[in-house]
């Protein structure tokens, strides 16, 4: 591991300063980015771990709205009363990411800004049409889910922006599937369905590069919101993932399979 700096800064405000710096990483839990780093796969020149800041964590539920800090973690989302009550099926996703190490370090900001294709947050922030809320050297912003994901590790954060919270609009209806991989635990095929403020909603992680919506299931659940509305349901493999996992048409077939178990 090469050698480089680290900040350990107490604000937001300083964690967007610092992160500005070139060559620059910012660390929430470091699941990924340490064992890339222990891998030679990054050389940050720099950490700025956002662990010390208090007021990136945290839930709040208010006005049909769960807002959760971006340092919190997985196991904190899946075991809160108020999440649970609001979007059981957030809770029942947060859960059960990963293993117990995972849930209590991993947290939601830092996979929102990871963007694994098979993550599971990115399928719930899409599916709920979620807000990602930043913050920079340059202000803040209010990123909603559909101009967020950008593609494999991609998304729409500039360079030094801190994630600072994640808005859920609090569903009618909305359930998680997942077919995972069972050493990673990664998802093969994530589905996450919702019918609620933002209409209906089925969007997709581990199938392709990174998260999308499932359109065609959509339309269906919205003429009728039942499994059944699914029926005979295809999803096009083309530009899908194929590995040693499962074919692109295997995954193809498995979305409006999960798509009906999450409806229910």
């Amino acid at each position: 591991m090469q050698a480089f700096t680290y900040a350990n800064p107490a604000s937001v405000a300083e964690a967007a300063r610092a992160a500005a710096a070139d060559g620059a990483k910012l660390i929430a839990g470091g699941q990924t980015l340490l064992s890339s780093m222990k891998l030679g796969l990054a050389a940050p020149e720099a950490l700025v771990d956002l662990g010390a800041i208090a007021e990136l964590r945290g839930i709040t539920v208010s006005g049909g709205v769960v807002r959760i800090g971006a340092m919190t973690t997985h196991a904190a989302v899946g075991a809160s009363a108020e999440v649970q009550k609001a979007i059981p099926a957030l809770a029942d996703l947060a859960g059960k990411i990963g293993d117990r190490q995972v849930r209590n370090r991993g947290t939601i900001g830092g996979s929102l800004a990871n963007n694994d294709p098979a993550a599971c947050y990115p399928a719930a922030v899409l599916g709920l049409g979620a807000t990602v809320h930043t913050q920079s050297g340059t202000g803040s912003r209010n990123i909603a889910a559909d101009d967020f994901f950008k593609g494999m590790f991609e998304t729409a954060l500039a360079e030094g922006e801190v994630i600072t919270a994640v808005s859920f609009p609090v569903p009618e209806k909305a359930g998680w599937q997942k077919f995972k991989q069972p050493a990673s635990r990664f998802s093969i095929v994530g589905v996450f369905v919702s019918k609620g403020p933002q209409g209906v909603r089925v969007a997709v992680t581990g199938a392709g590069p990174g998260v999308f919506r499932a359109k065609e299931l959509e339309a269906r659940l919205a003429a009728n919101w039942s499994a059944a509305a699914l029926a005979g349901a295809t999803v096009s493999a083309d530009g899908l993932n194929s590995d040693l996992h499962g074919s692109a048409e295997y995954r193809a077939a498995l979305i409006p399979v999960l798509a009906g178990r999450a409806v229910g």
